[in-house]
């Protein structure tokens, strides 16, 4: 029976990109996400999956629920018998994001429940469950967290995204060092300026494009399949003796 994976937010962009990937690599997915269709259009990622002889299963899931949070989980061992490794991508900005005196409860709410919360209420769901599961080699479970460039720097006009990024930082921390003696390993991919066509998606501006560019030491910007690549790692069992870092993907911009 293969490993069994969860990924939120994998119906587009970032959350695609690392699903089709683990896929590749043999694990057995389960896509969360709050809709199927990708924003840009074109095939589903788990019709995508299943074309390439991959294990790929939709589950709408909104990750700000306790229920979908425990019903994704139960739903990995109803399948596979365990799950191995948990994905926490789902995140959104959009409206809510503004500059700090222009934002207001129901924006701070409505961010933190999806990107602080839900990683939060899945992580703990996931950790209960890869507890009860027997060691391969030094683990029982492996986490990876989707952060962000700015969780680590302030990014203004954004103030409520930034901080939830900040804080999903820290969680990875916190449950690395916590539960590093329960065999489960915690680690955290930070996407800088990623061109993924989705809404917000910096390089539609002309004026952005170009300031990114700019900043960007790396010739070109960043792609999902870029950020797939550090996630792939870290799921796997090559990322031994690995626990608690924030890796940077953004073509050395943080190096600037």
């Amino acid at each position: 029976m293969p490993l069994c994976a969860i990924v939120t937010g994998s119906s587009s962009g970032i959350g695609r990109a690392v699903a089709h990937r683990l896929a590749a690599d043999g694990f057995a997915l389960l896509l969360a996400d709050v809709q199927r269709d990708p924003l840009t259009g074109g095939a589903t990622t788990d019709e995508l999956i299943k074309r390439a002889g991959g294990a790929g299963e939709f589950v709408a899931a909104d990750v700000s629920s306790r229920d979908d949070c425990e019903r994704l989980v139960a739903l990995a061992v109803e399948r596979y018998g365990g799950l191995h490794v948990l994905v926490n991508n789902a995140a959104i900005a959009g409206a809510h994001s503004k500059p700090f005196l222009q934002t207001n409860d129901e924006d701070w709410d409505r961010i933190m429940a999806v990107n602080l919360r839900g990683p939060y209420m899945l992580c703990q769901v996931a950790i209960k469950q890869m507890l009860s599961q027997p060691l391969r080699g030094d683990t029982r479970g492996r986490i990876v967290n989707i952060t962000s460039q700015h969780g680590m720097v302030a990014s203004p006009g954004h103030f409520v995204y930034a901080v939830s990024k900040g804080g999903l930082v820290q969680m990875t921390r916190q449950i690395a060092v916590e539960h590093a003696r329960d065999g489960i390993m915690c680690n955290a991919v930070a996407p800088g300026k990623i061109v993924t066509g989705t809404p917000g998606d910096l390089s539609r501006d002309e004026a952005s494009l170009a300031y990114v560019k700019s900043r960007t030491p790396f010739p070109r910007l960043g792609e999902p399949t870029d950020v797939a690549s550090a996630v792939a790692f870290l799921a796997s069992d090559a990322a031994t003796y690995i626990s608690g870092i924030n890796l940077m993907v953004d073509g050395g911009w943080m190096a600037y």
